[in-house]
C-alpha cells in the first residue's frame, strides 16, 4: 500500500471514530531536537542512560545523576512542541473519548496543550521527595545540586520511573483502559518494546481497534498492527487529520 493510500485509510477509519487513543515515544520528541538518549548520541560523559536512570545509581552517587538530569533539562528546556504534539492536541479537541499515552518524559505534551494523558515514565519537570514523597512542578534551570525539599528538606530526586522501578499503576490501569475501550489506537514514533507500554497495541487490537503505527523505520510491533506507515512523526500525524 502506498504512503497516500494508507493515510487515506487512517483518516477513514479517524472520520468514523468516537474513541482514540494515541501512544507515543522518543520519535515525537526527536522531532523537536531531543536525543533519544538510547543511541549514540544519548551518551553523556561516557555513561549510557541505563547506567544513571536507576535506583542504585542514584543511591551511589545523587551528585552525578542529577547532574546528567540537569544537562537533559536544559537541552529540553531549549526546544519546543512540532506539528506532531500539536496534532495531538487537535485529536484530543475533536474526540470525546480520546486518551493519550506517553512514554516521553521533556513534558512536551503538556506543553503542547493536551490535558488528556498518562505520562507513563514520570515528568523530568517534576520532582519527588525521597523522605516524604511529595511531588511537586520544579521547572529551574540549573537546577541546585543536591536539591532538597522545601516541606520537609529531604533529598528530591527526578520524578521519573527508572529501570528497575515499577510503574504507577493508576497510570498503567488508565492506559489499559484506553486501549480496550478505543475504536482507532495510534502508535507514533515508539519502537514498541519496552514492557508494560509494548502490551498496549496487541491488547488494543484484542479488543476490536484498528491500530496504526507511524514509525520512522518497521519495528517489531510492525506485524502486529492493521497499518504501518514509514516516515516523521511531525509530517505524518498533521496529515491524519
Amino acid at each position: 500500500m502506498t504512503l497516500e493510500a494508507s493515510l487515506r485509510e487512517a483518516r477513514a477509519r479517524l472520520t468514523h471514530a468516537r474513541a482514540v487513543t494515541v501512544l507515543t515515544g522518543a520519535g515525537v520528541s526527536a522531532d523537536s531536537g531531543i536525543p533519544t538518549f538510547r543511541g549514540a548520541d544519548g551518551l553523556w560523559r561516557n555513561y549510557r542512560a541505563e547506567d544513571l536512570a536507576t535506583p542504585d545509581a542514584f543511591q551511589r552517587d545523587p551528585t552525578l545523576v542529577w547532574r546528567w538530569y540537569n544537562w537533559r533539562r536544559e537541552l529540553i528546556a531549549a526546544t519546543h512542541p512540532n506539528k506532531a504534539h500539536d496534532a495531538i492536541v487537535e485529536m484530543e479537541r475533536r474526540y470525546e473519548g480520546f486518551w493519550l499515552i506517553t512514554q516521553n518524559v521533556d513534558g512536551l505534551h503538556p506543553a503542547a496543550g493536551s490535558r488528556k494523558l498518562s505520562e507513563l515514565h514520570g515528568n523530568i519537570w517534576k520532582v519527588r521527595c525521597t523522605a516524604c514523597g511529595q511531588v511537586v512542578e520544579n521547572r529551574d534551570v540549573p537546577i541546585a545540586i543536591l536539591p532538597m525539599c522545601r516541606h520537609c528538606g529531604g533529598l528530591l530526586r527526578p520524578h521519573i520511573v527508572w529501570f528497575g522501578e515499577a510503574l504507577d499503576e493508576r497510570d498503567l490501569d488508565r492506559s489499559r483502559d484506553a486501549a480496550q475501550s478505543c475504536e482507532v489506537m495510534l502508535i507514533i514514533g515508539t519502537s514498541g518494546v519496552v514492557y508494560p507500554a509494548a502490551s498496549l497495541a496487541p491488547l488494543a487490537r484484542a479488543s476490536g481497534a484498528f491500530v496504526v503505527e507511524i514509525n520512522l523505520d518497521p519495528t517489531p510491533a510492525s506485524g502486529q498492527v492493521n497499518l504501518s506507515i514509514q516516515g516523521r512523526a511531525s509530517d505524518l500525524t498533521p496529515r491524519l487529520l
